[in-house]
């Protein structure tokens, strides 16, 4: 199977460089058209964003370059109105903008807090909200947000960062079944990357072998027609992985025995993973346990 984007329009937003530009460069090779979003100075398109639209554009693809601030929703609107009437419409949005602001907790203030939310999670809101009625009119849709393993697994001093990455997983289970009638398909990308915001974080060989290059195929994969949804797809260095959200089947205790202290006693059956699995969602868990509560 070719997984060709011909004829489809994406948006990749902070695509001037790193994972963005390659991202922008992989959807275009595949004969998308692309619009190449990164911050500039005013509103205007930065250097790197109009010099990937340009390349692109040399090569024989389709793009155009665009400056939007990603959490503002003014500038995000009149990036989709760009799109729309330069290609006539939106199938793929790749969320990928991103900045770090690195510290411990205890040393990091609210406001460097508050503007890794805004840029990382509201920017990520801000630019889904601005294409989801138009994917809902279409009846197609493929997202992918840029989670991290500092998210998911945790990293020192990145509370920040971490707590905004993460909740790119609560956002796309939700999306994904709002979107499901429509055939929007969500899913969540987690790279390892040699990027402008790790190359101060790792050793020469390290990053010699993290090329945004190699993160591509895995979001290609992830926004393509036949792609799955509600799906966190991990990928650096060559390797590809998915990480799952489990719970284990779990206890039903008598209501005598609801104490912390049975539940210590019988942690090791609690936790028990043996018989764990997936859960669709929120209502499929309560369901679950109202069922057992009942007999």
């Amino acid at each position: 199977m070719t997984i060709d984007f011909t004829g489809r329009v994406a948006i990749v937003t902070g695509a001037a460089r790193g994972l963005g530009r390659s991202h922008a460069l992989g959807l275009a090779a595949r004969g998308a058209a692309v619009v190449i979003n990164d911050l500039g100075r005013d509103g205007h398109p930065s250097d790197g964003a109009q010099g990937v639209a340009a390349e692109i554009i040399a090569g024989g693809g389709r793009a155009i370059a665009n400056g939007a601030d990603v959490a503002d929703e003014v500038a995000v609107a009149a990036m989709v109105e760009q799109a729309l009437a330069a290609f006539g419409k939106i199938d793929i949005l790749v969320n990928n903008a991103g900045i770090l602001r690195d510290k411990s907790f205890s040393k990091m203030t609210l406001d460097e807090w508050d503007l890794i939310i805004r840029v990382h999670l509201r920017g990520t809101a801000v630019c889904t909200k601005a294409v989801w009625d138009l994917m809902r009119g279409q009846n197609y849709g493929r997202i992918a947000f840029t989670s991290s393993a500092s998210g998911i697994y945790g990293n020192f001093g990145q509370a920040n960062y971490g707590a905004a990455k993460a909740a790119m997983v609560g956002l796309m289970n939700v999306l994904h079944q709002e979107g499901m009638k429509n055939d929007i398909r969500v899913n969540t990308l987690v790279p390892s990357a040699a990027t402008a915001m790790t190359e101060n974080l790792l050793p020469p060989p390290a990053l010699a072998l993290l090329e945004p290059a190699y993160v591509t195929p895995a979001l290609l994969y992830l926004v393509s027609a036949d792609a799955p949804s509600r799906l966190i797809m991990d990928a650096g260095a060559g390797n590809y992985a998915i990480t799952k959200l489990i719970e284990s089947e779990g206890l039903f205790l008598a209501e005598a025995d609801r104490t912390p202290e049975t539940i210590a006693a019988r942690f090791a059956e609690i936790a028990d993973m043996t018989r764990g699995g997936e859960v669709s969602g929120a209502t499929e868990q309560t369901q679950r346990f109202v069922g057992r509560a009942m007999g």
